[in-house]
């Protein structure tokens, strides 16, 4: 649906989306700015000191920034010419995480900690500031990783088995007066060691038991090294797409994505720069 451009909700959606327009950059600056302050006021807030201090302080500035996002966020749906399209995409639905745990603290008082999320949005600094090469590298990664899915989750379900039984040959060795209570006890034992995470709050005290904490330990390090390798050799054969929404515009009178060197919409005509 085209959308006209020197109507209300024209205007809107050039200053909201339109990041390549002088407008839309100024419009994103700002909110990030927003959206920096607000996530450092939640920060400060749960130091106990300053909050008992500023307590209130606090409370208003989460609700002055909270209400800003909220207005921004319905102003998104409406001047956008697909709003299902928006609340839909990534940015949208982050954009909905972001106000929801304020609103959420009259049921959770703790939750409202939650709007650190809101440092998602500053994703869009890649788009304001025209990093593309930054956006690519990143969908390089996303690339590897789905391509290394399948391979990770048969090396998670080998680690499965393999805490399962070294958990249970710990708990037959060292047993319930060492510590190791229980099979569950023991895999979680398993776990913290072959990561050589070592938090030191169970270990086993027999000979046996030392010596199969060593090998597990030794073994840790090698199990570490192996997604590491599977996403590595996905990501040296990931080869750059050939056109990705990196190198596109939207529209914005119709919404449609063009070239970003495109002067008009194939679409709609209007023209994609200011």
């Amino acid at each position: 649906m085209a959308i006209n451009r020197n109507s209300l909700r024209g205007k809107l959606f050039i200053i909201i989306f339109g990041a390549n327009t002088k407008r839309g950059r100024l419009f994103d600056v700002f909110l990030l700015w927003f959206i920096l302050i607000s996530i450092l006021v939640v920060c400060l807030e749960s130091v106990p000191k300053i909050r008992d201090q500023y307590e209130s302080v606090f409370f208003y500035l989460e609700t002055f920034f909270t209400i800003i996002f909220t207005v921004e966020y319905f102003l998104r749906i409406y001047s956008h010419p697909k709003p299902l399209k928006y609340l839909l995409s990534f940015y949208g639905i982050i954009d909905l995480l972001s106000i929801i745990p304020y609103y959420l603290t009259y049921f959770s008082p703790a939750s409202h900690y939650l709007i650190t999320i809101r440092i998602l949005r500053l994703l869009r600094v890649f788009r304001i500031l025209k990093l593309s090469s930054f956006v690519h590298h990143a969908q390089v990664l996303k690339s590897a990783l789905a391509s290394s899915l399948q391979k990770i989750t048969v090396f998670m379900l080998f680690i499965v088995a393999l805490v399962l039984i070294i958990g249970t040959i710990m708990y037959v060795v060292e047993g319930e007066e060492n510590g190791f209570t229980s099979i569950p006890q023991s895999i979680y034992w398993a776990i913290v060691t072959i990561t050589t995470v070592g938090y030191g709050d169970l270990t086993p005290q027999t000979s046996l038991g030392q010596v199969i904490s060593s090998i597990v330990m030794i073994m840790g390090y090698a199990i570490i090294a192996v997604p590491t390798g599977i996403v590595t050799v996905e990501m040296s054969r990931s080869q750059p797409p050939v056109a990705s929404k990196v190198d596109q515009a939207e529209c914005l009178s119709c919404g449609k994505s063009m070239p970003v060197n495109a002067n008009f919409c194939s679409n709609c005509g209007h023209p994609l720069k200011e």
